[in-house]
């Protein structure tokens, strides 16, 4: 059957709220490459938006589900616990970057776990208020989309949204918000909105996903810390994006001199498996009452076997360091374009963007969508970003091979210079 036929059993079948980027039909994924059903191969860039770092199909990961698979495939933790999803609290909490005891519950998508961080934080202050960021992305549910900090496409026609829930500007130096900048909305927001003393939590993104890719400044996180430690608030990561090796760390936290009270992770996880998690400081997360944490699905013994597999992979293979390898390669690449369009390269390990201005400097979407469809129509898959939609974000598993690798490469400054 046709791209074209499935296309209009698609829109036939399915709603238009569900955006689809690509005009073709995946059918096989190896790694970094996915076919479609006329045998046309594709080099992601994308990975699913950031699921997998360890490529497609991984093979420890698909014998790690296979073997689970023969024993069984769901009992609801809540209901008969399984030690697979204890022994993976366990290495994550050894892992996470939060000190003293931590524990760690499990749901199966990353909005799930904002939703239960924030459950946490509001039980464990006995607080309502919840501040999160401009250009932040939590999630589609009514919760995190209203600590989202994008409107189009994510908030339009879906209110009310959840309260109290704020918005501080995140620190942005190519679009002139600075850390004072930045802080000092926080404090606006305290004058004005809600008391800091009615403050559950502030979540904020290591590394804005959706928003752009844009780092938060090591003196902005310290003063975080400092701000919450002040007021007795809890301080969220959400690094659902920025998780599993992909900034050439385990997580974007590691980069910092403080630590946060929680972290939300979900998308790598699991090598491609619905898995998510909540990890935190042990008497915050033992805020809720028993039955007040869980869900059917939460913690599928699949997807845990998977997640665990992954765990290994990342070490095994040291994808940290190949994360830092790639994205310097790439970093290198994208400086020597002569883009004219491109103004500026950034990002930690393999978490890498570049945003794209107008001949005026004024941001343009249009070119980055113009470089993602002639990346696509020739055989690369790129996704973009940013609230101004100019950016484009390069996902590429960090198990691509090195000669696919340096094809995509040599692919992406043809198109470049042309802009």
């Amino acid at each position: 059957m046709s791209n074209s036929d499935v296309h209009s059993r698609r829109l036939q079948a399915t709603p238009r709220g569900v955006g689809v980027m690509c005009d073709f039909y995946a059918v096989k994924a190896e790694n970094a490459t996915v076919w479609d059903q006329h045998g046309r191969e594709y080099t992601d860039f994308a990975a699913g938006i950031a699921v997998l770092n360890t490529g497609h199909r991984h093979p420890k990961v698909m014998a790690a589900v296979q073997q689970q698979l023969e024993c069984f495939t769901h009992t609801a933790f809540q209901i008969i616990p399984y030690e697979n999803y204890i022994h993976l609290a366990e290495r994550l909490n050894a892992l996470v970057p939060i000190n003293g005891a931590v524990k760690t519950t499990f749901f199966s998508t990353g909005a799930e776990a904002v939703e239960n961080a924030v459950k946490i934080a509001r039980a464990a202050t006995g607080r309502p208020g919840i501040i999160a960021f401009t250009g932040a992305f939590h999630g589609r549910t009514n919760m995190t989309m209203s600590l989202t900090g994008k409107v189009v496409p994510y908030k339009t026609g879906f209110g009310p949204f959840s309260s109290p829930v704020f918005h501080a500007r995140y620190p942005n130096a190519l679009h002139n918000v600075t850390v004072s900048d930045a802080l000092d909305s926080l404090e606006a927001i305290f004058r004005s909105d809600i008391s800091p003393q009615q403050v559950a939590a502030i979540i904020f993104e290591p590394v804005q996903g959706e928003g752009g890719f844009y780092s938060a400044p090591p003196e902005f996180v310290v003063a975080l810390r400092e701000l919450c430690d002040r007021h007795g608030i809890l301080l969220i990561a959400d690094e659902i994006q920025s998780g599993f090796a992909r900034t050439g760390k385990l997580f974007a936290s590691d980069y910092y001199a403080v630590q946060p009270d929680l972290i939300t992770m979900a998308k790598s996880l699991a090598g491609g498996f619905p898995l998510s998690a909540v990890s935190g400081r042990e008497e915050v997360m033992d805020a809720p009452e028993p039955g007040g944490l869980g869900g059917t699905y939460a913690g599928s013994p699949p997807a845990i076997a998977a997640a665990l597999a992954v765990l290994e992979i990342i070490e095994e293979e040291a994808l940290c360091n190949r994360a830092n390898q790639l994205g310097s390669r790439l970093k290198q690449v994208l400086q020597r374009a002569e883009c004219k369009a491109l103004a500026e390269i950034r990002g930690y390990g393999s978490m890498i963007a570049a945003e794209f201005n107008d001949g005026a400097g004024k941001p343009s979407a249009e070119i980055a969508k113009a470089i993602q469809q002639q990346a696509l129509e020739q055989g690369l898959i790129l996704l973009t970003c940013g609230v101004y939609g100019n950016v484009i974000r390069f996902l590429y598993p960090l198990t691509i091979p090195d000669a696919q690798f340096e094809d995509a490469l040599t692919l992406l400054t043809g198109i470049l210079q042309e802009h």
